[in-house]
């Protein structure tokens, strides 16, 4: 016990220390949180009138940001697989990055479900014995399930994984033999997430343009782009900022991963588009909406041909070594565009426009309210700030900075990068 008491403190004094830099993006981010409890408090006493959301259009930014966190978590065993399945020595300690990306933004999806709710507090209504879960019924009983068993894997993971580091066992026969069915089973259980949200979207007969077998392999595509980007983005300010050194061939595996996602992700979206629009019949009428508006209604058309160009034109430019290569210039900005693009397109393009038009043919236009905004915000300010400490105290232990006093002294096992560190 006093190990773990230990564990935790050590952790925790580590992941807030920091340079000027450090403590104001921490600062930055508990800005966002304080003005967001307001918010928040205002939704959760007044309902989901504050939101934008109305008869037509029922699903929030929250709805459709819950997606795209799907897309970053499931993505995460992109980093995990390589170092268990093919014992790449070069991921295998950095595979504890990738859980710790996943269980975050696991949880900030489930946060996001919880203010599309709109009454949290009758989440008990689902639990079993107390309430009815409605298995095997509801497509949505199977999304909570894999969300919270993907939840609890990367958790006991990392939790197991960074303790035995601490208290210098790591890497022998200490380690139980349920840890690695977990992190396999974890690895098998990232893409059932994707599946499932593809599922409860395309079990709504009323949407047409949801009711596609390409859904799921869409999201699959998509979250190989937009997570990978983010974990490359993590990589680069870890092995700038710290001690642990990355590999160029971690960064280079991840960037190829992204290219050839995002030309699945092109192939999707043209299939998709030939198939709805060739026959031209009713069921186009939501695509052609988004692409060239309807009596003036335009709001949707110029997030969609951004999207479509800025994933374009980042599949262009991945693919040029030159650029793929410029780890401290233009790889990063492409991997902003590429996050940023896909989050975009969750509610501009898949979700908002899906409604329209409505069984009466009615078109309408989806207006975010400021306490939604605000809402959303939070939500991603809640979720980056417990990335950055969880990280900061892992990364802490890997490099064998924090340590039980009592642990036998070991050096980090990831291989030296061909970038030095700045400390």
């Amino acid at each position: 016990m006093r190990k773990i008491v230990s564990f935790a403190a050590d952790f925790g004094s580590y992941a807030i220390k920091g340079g000027p830099k450090y403590y104001a993006w921490l600062l930055f981010l508990i800005g966002i949180i304080l003005v967001g409890c307001f918010t928040a408090y205002r939704q959760l006493t007044e309902g989901l009138i504050l939101t934008g959301a109305t008869d037509q259009i029922p699903m929030e930014l929250f709805f459709a940001n819950f997606i795209f966190t799907a897309h970053v978590a499931a993505a995460a065993v992109l980093v995990v697989a390589p170092g268990y399945f093919y014992h790449r020595k070069d991921m295998k300690e950095l595979a504890v990055i990738g859980e710790i990306v996943a269980m975050v933004f696991v949880a900030t999806g489930i946060t996001f479900i919880l203010f599309h709710m709109g009454r949290p507090d009758r989440l008990w209504h689902m639990v079993p014995g107390i309430g009815f879960l409605n298995f095997p019924n509801s497509m949505l009983v199977y999304d909570t399930i894999v969300l919270n068993v993907y939840l609890f894997l990367n958790m006991a993971g990392i939790t197991y994984l960074l303790y035995k580091k601490y208290i210098g066992e790591f890497g022998t026969k200490a380690l139980a033999r349920w840890f690695t069915p977990i992190i396999y089973l974890a690895i098998v259980w990232g893409p059932l997430i994707h599946i499932c949200t593809a599922f409860v979207l395309s079990s709504n007969a009323r949407i047409t343009s949801w009711a596609t077998a390409v859904l799921p392999f869409g999201f699959l595509s998509m979250a190989g782009a937009s997570g990978p980007s983010l974990i490359i983005l993590i990589f680069l300010l870890i092995r700038k900022h710290t001690k642990l050194q990355i590999n160029d061939s971690v960064i280079d595996l991840l960037s190829t991963i992204i290219g050839w996602s995002l030309g699945i992700i092109m192939l999707v979206f043209a299939a998709e588009i030939f198939s709805v629009l060739y026959s031209s019949a009713e069921h186009s009428a939501s695509l052609k909406f988004s692409m060239f508006g309807h009596n003036g209604l335009n709001g949707y058309v110029p997030w969609f041909w951004g999207t479509m160009i800025a994933l374009t034109g980042s599949f262009i430019a991945i693919t040029i070594p030159r650029i793929r290569k410029s780890y401290d210039r233009w790889l990063p900005v492409l991997c902003v565009v590429i996050f940023m693009a896909i989050l975009i397109e969750k509610p501009m393009i898949l979700v908002f426009p899906a409604f329209s038009p409505s069984p009466m043919g009615e078109y309408t236009e989806y207006q975010p309210t400021m306490i939604e905004y605000f809402n959303v915000l939070m939500v991603w300010a809640m979720g980056f700030l417990s990335l950055t400490l969880i990280v900061k105290g892992a990364i802490g232990i890997l490099t064998g900075e924090v340590k039980h006093h009592k642990a036998p002294a070991h050096k980090p096992e990831v291989h030296a990068s061909t970038v030095p560190s700045l400390d």
